[in-house]
């Protein structure tokens, strides 16, 4: 029975909602003078309250208020544990159209925000003339806060910034609340048509047909945007059906068979999306594989000029030993005469400054070496960086560690929860952009149960991780899995506190290119009284 704050990741708040500019923040040329990044996604933060509902406990109510891009609108919700799922009567009022944010927007969505930040869109909001909407929806989530935002069709697998109402607990809401502190992405006004000039835009007109369904009108839209995301190239089969489809819908349209027309256009909005998200992941990896390609360009040049400092060095002390040889069979012949001590006296003055070049070399290959490593350094700081903002990472004598706690498992299980999925693809998406990391994956529990169970949960639980990054393209030689069990503690096991932070799985990341070598099995920690053991048991 807990109710949360959540902030989420929101634009600043705005004034009263009025038309803008279709053009303002749309129209951005490409740049012709290097490579333009793919998409922008902008997070800031922002609160709502979220509610762990219940189970079984019969319904409570919630209500809804507009943020100050619908001031005016109103409305509330009620809502009901079910056997397995939650159920939402929602009821809205005095929306203005969705069309108000943007020649982008025809729509509205309602979205459950989890207090880990994820976003799930639960449904399509169609007001009516009135901007009113009643409907019911279910969703999986037991914690959660609601909002609605603007949308340009109902099949968006992330929410817009155009927030328009969000939930507020009342005085008789069953439950308690705390604050959490949470973020999440949004898409910000003018995210899909990045990079699209002005003058090959096509706002959808809705009073090209006032009989025609609003779904029609979001699938013409949908495809709209897949091609804006260049999905007609890197998405070719997907956006070809996803055109066929809207075509086939225009066609029911065009003959009046107004069910199978909107049945056809809900599906086009569907292939569409699903085309845009993988334009945009292919264009994301081809952007990755040149990023590679200049950094391998730039370690080979850093690399040669690093060989050749070498040889010159290896040039100036062969000069050297000749000029030194000179130097002594000029000072013998010195008693000879004086012009031959003239002679010795400009050879060791030529030998030293040789000597100095030599030197000078010497430095310059000294430098170059000391810059490599500073390449290393700044790559481990990066790659520390990136891992920092997907899970906690520390940097230690092993390599970069990244920890995922019990918590993203299922319970005494090895199961990998939704937010570890997401939370290890994007860090399999880092180690494959950077060809020669390793990793070792540790699996740890605390004491509770029998060492013979806590080993095997440990290397299923190891296993489970290597074999999800082995999916997204992972190499397997770059990586092994290993179960230490209850051994290695990093807090004591005698509090509640302590053993959750001993029951993780660590992601030990090394690599030649960052200067640290294969990670080596982790040491005792002192503060726990544990002793390491013999041997991990691969």
């Amino acid at each position: 029975m807990l109710m949360a704050v959540v902030p989420l990741a929101l634009l600043p708040a705005r004034g009263t909602a009025q038309e803008p500019n279709p053009t303002q923040s749309m129209d951005r040329p490409v740049n012709q003078n290097g490579p333009v990044p793919i998409f922008k996604v902008q997070v800031v933060s922002r609160s709502i309250q979220a509610v762990s509902y219940r189970n079984h406990s019969g319904w409570t109510k919630i209500d809804f208020q507009g943020t100050s891009l619908a001031p005016q609108a109103t409305g509330s919700a009620d809502v009901n544990s079910r056997l397995g799922h939650m159920e939402i009567k929602l009821d809205v009022k005095h929306l203005p159209a969705a069309r108000t944010f943007g020649p982008l927007f025809l729509t509205y969505v309602l979205w459950a925000i989890t207090p880990d930040g994820h976003a799930a869109n639960l449904g399509e909001v169609v007001v009516d003339s009135d901007g009113n909407f009643k409907g019911d929806v279910t969703t999986e989530l037991q914690a959660f806060g609601l909002i609605i935002t603007a949308e340009p069709y109902f099949a968006v697998r992330q929410p817009s910034d155009v927030v328009v109402m969000e939930n507020v607990i009342r005085p008789d809401t069953m439950g308690k609340w705390e604050v959490v502190n949470a973020k999440y992405e949004l898409l910000p006004r003018g995210q899909y048509t990045y990079q699209v000039p002005a003058a090959q835009l096509h706002p959808v007109d809705l009073n090209s047909n006032k009989k025609s369904p609003l779904e029609l009108y979001e699938a013409i839209n949908a495809v709209q945007i897949a091609k804006y995301a260049r999905a007609d190239q890197y998405a070719q089969d997907t956006y070809q059906d996803a055109s066929q489809l809207l075509k086939q819908a225009e066609d029911y349209e065009a003959r009046k068979q107004w069910n199978p027309a909107i049945m056809t256009a809900k599906e086009a909005v569907q292939k569409a999306e699903d085309a845009r998200v993988v334009s945009l992941r292919k264009q994301q990896q081809l952007a990755l594989d040149q990023e590679r390609q200049e950094a391998a360009a730039r370690q080979a040049a850093a690399q040669q000029a690093a060989q050749q400092a070498e040889m010159q060095a290896q040039q100036a002390a062969q000069q050297r030993a000749q000029a030194e040889a000179q130097a002594r069979l000029e000072a013998e012949q010195r008693a000879q005469a004086e012009k031959a001590k003239e002679e010795a006296d400009a050879a060791r003055a030529q030998a030293a400054s040789e000597a100095q070049k030599a030197q000078q070399a010497a430095a310059e290959a000294d430098r170059l070496r000391m810059q490599a490593q500073e390449q290393e350094r700044q790559l481990r700081e990066q790659l520390l960086q990136q891992f920092n903002a997907v899970l906690p990472t520390r940097e230690t004598p092993r390599g970069l560690v990244v920890n995922m706690q019990d918590v993203l498992f299922d319970t005494g299980k090895y199961t990998l929860k939704e937010p570890a999925k997401l939370a290890l693809a994007k860090i399999a998406g880092i180690v494959i952009s950077h060809p020669g990391l390793n990793l070792q994956i540790e699996g740890y529990t605390d004491s509770t149960g029998t060492a013979a169970f806590n080993q095997k949960l440990s290397e299923q639980r190891a296993n489970a991780v290597r074999d999800f990054l082995m999916q997204q393209g992972v190499n397997t030689q770059n990586m092994t899995a290993v179960g230490y069990g209850e051994n290695y503690p990093v807090a004591s096991n005698d509090t509640a506190a302590g053993r959750q932070l001993n029951r993780r799985v660590e992601l030990v990341v090394s690599g030649e290119i960052i200067g640290v070598k294969i990670g080596t099995p982790p040491a005792a920690n002192p503060g726990t009284g544990q002793t390491p053991p013999g041997p991990p048991h691969q």
